[in-house]
């Protein structure tokens, strides 16, 4: 009986004993992280500031209303604007001021407004083998200067199919003129000399055009002169100390073809990459995390001073192109047996050559709608042909990535249908035929007023598609700061291997 008390009250002390000890353990625990932490959970600055709403109004911005802040959500911004307003004329306070162009998510002005610093980037003086030398470009008169003088002479980019790939060329240029800018105040991007300076690195080699041009093998050649410049691009860049310093997170790599940089993108993989799409690159290769999509530059003419309107317009639904593609391509020639016979549609086989790009232009002026259908990859040049056209696009691409998304809400001049729903019966035309006219006529006013985000031209100008390029390029700086600095963390510790495994034994009686 001694016994059984005994070792009742032994159990009784080591529960108490265990139970005090927990409890002091978990309240030490709490004091700790209450002195070591932040006050507060959130930072107050990192929440949206709801005054500041995004406008796209091409220049107007006294005429904007309630149709510039509904989204696909519906009216629920314009409710929230309404309030806002009303609340500070409650308040005896003046209603927030509307600005132009787009701002980021801290509130800072971007393309359509100065309020941010340029982002600086440092230029790689690479051999005019790599980009205008591509172009026939030559140094004149013995000259040294791997640049030309875009002062006094400006290399002709070639036409047709290659213009498709062309932001190479643009955004070179571009860094160039922010060199000789008579007001470096309008600028979104200048080039400084001194890499410590910059923000990210440029590497300014004409990938698409190489590919274009140089990607087959001539003959006694043993490899294409577009692996060549691959193999040299990647043994310079790679023997930077810039691309040391930090892994080439900050280099920004063009490989807008998606044929373009097929070997040296598995060596650059760590640097930004501006693409058309991923559709031929590995999740690890390329991503959205890391990367910016640009958009095509179109090849069509643009539609200038469009005074037609939906009735004028006589083609219902518009597709010009090739029809039998491989990969994800496979839907261009459903959607054909689907759509050949319906007499308000044009679905036809159709190129450059002899006089395609006027006879597209002349059918995307004419028509309400016009098809952008996956084909190799998911992206395709006739989405920017539509949006010149101020024909509403209809997407059928489930893969596909669009430029500037994170500042941009296609749904409000773009129609997008699931490939699987399209390739039911009669789903796509009783669905397009169901859109009506005042639906169609605001998105055609949208696209009019997107239209300028899409266009290249030099010299650059406000919000045009090499402003957007920049802009987009500038919002992935601050994550790879972090990635750089992270990554130096302990560049003065002892090597792991040198450290060898530490381990802390747990007591004998842990358990």
């Amino acid at each position: 009986m001694a016994e059984k008390q005994g070792s009742s009250i032994a159990r009784k002390s080591f529960f108490c004993l265990f139970l005090t000890t927990t409890t002091l353990f978990v309240f030490s625990w709490f004091f700790v992280l209450r002195s070591t932490g932040r006050p507060n959970l959130f930072d107050s600055n990192l929440l949206p500031n709801e005054k500041a709403l995004t406008s796209i109004n091409n220049g107007n911005s006294g005429t904007s209303t309630q149709t510039n802040v509904e989204s696909s959500n519906g009216s629920s911004r314009a409710i929230l604007a309404n309030n806002e307003r009303e609340r500070e004329e409650e308040e005896g306070e003046e209603p927030a001021k509307k600005v132009e162009g787009f701002q980021d998510k801290d509130g800072a002005m971007s393309c359509n407004g100065n309020a941010k610093e340029p982002l600086k980037i440092f230029m790689y003086d690479l051999d005019p083998e790599f980009h205008f030398g591509l172009l026939d470009w030559k140094p004149q008169g013995g000259s040294s200067s791997v640049w030309p003088d875009i002062r006094t002479e400006i290399p002709h980019y070639p036409g047709g199919l290659n213009l498709q790939h062309s932001i190479e060329y643009w955004l070179t240029m571009d860094l160039l003129a922010s060199e000789i800018s008579d007001n470096p105040n309008i600028r979104v991007v200048i080039r400084v000399q001194n890499s410590s300076e910059a923000d990210l690195i440029f590497v300014p080699f004409f990938s698409s055009l190489s590919y274009n041009r140089y990607s087959k093998v001539n003959p006694h050649e043993k490899r294409s002169r577009n692996k060549v410049l691959q193999a040299k691009l990647v043994k310079f860049v790679t023997a930077q100390k810039e691309w040391k310093r930090s892994g080439g997170r900050d280099h920004i790599v063009l490989a807008h073809h998606p044929n373009s940089m097929l070997d040296a993108r598995m060596q650059l993989w760590p640097a930004i990459f501006i693409l058309a799409d991923f559709g031929r690159y590995p999740l690890n290769i390329g991503n959205v995390d890391k990367d910016v999509i640009a958009p095509y530059k179109h090849v069509i003419r643009s539609y200038v001073n469009d005074t037609s309107d939906f009735d004028s317009r006589k083609t219902l639904l518009y597709f010009q192109g090739a029809i039998y593609r491989k990969d994800g391509g496979f839907a261009r020639q459903e959607l054909y047996y689907l759509l050949r016979g319906e007499k308000d549609v044009h679905f036809s086989f159709g190129s450059v050559q002899k006089d395609g790009v006027k006879k597209a232009s002349q059918g995307m002026h004419s028509s309400k709608f016009c098809l952008n259908i996956a084909g190799d990859t998911p992206s395709s040049n006739r989405l920017f042909d539509a949006i010149a056209s101020h024909c509403v696009p209809v997407i059928i691409s489930d893969e596909i990535e669009l430029p500037y998304e994170d500042v941009l809400d296609y749904s409000e001049f773009c129609i997008f249908i699931r490939t699987s729903d399209a390739l039911k019966g009669k789903f796509l035309i009783n669905f397009i035929r169901g859109i009506k006219k005042e639906q169609w006529t605001r998105m055609w006013e949208k696209l009019k007023e997107v239209e300028p985000l899409f266009e290249f031209q030099y010299p650059s100008k406000e919000g045009d598609a090499v402003q957007m390029i920049w802009q987009s390029v500038a919002r992935k700086v601050a994550a790879i700061k972090m990635k750089v600095n992270k990554s130096r963390r302990y560049t003065y510790s002892v090597p792991r291997k040198e450290r060898g495994l530490r381990t802390m034994p747990a007591p004998k009686n842990f358990w």
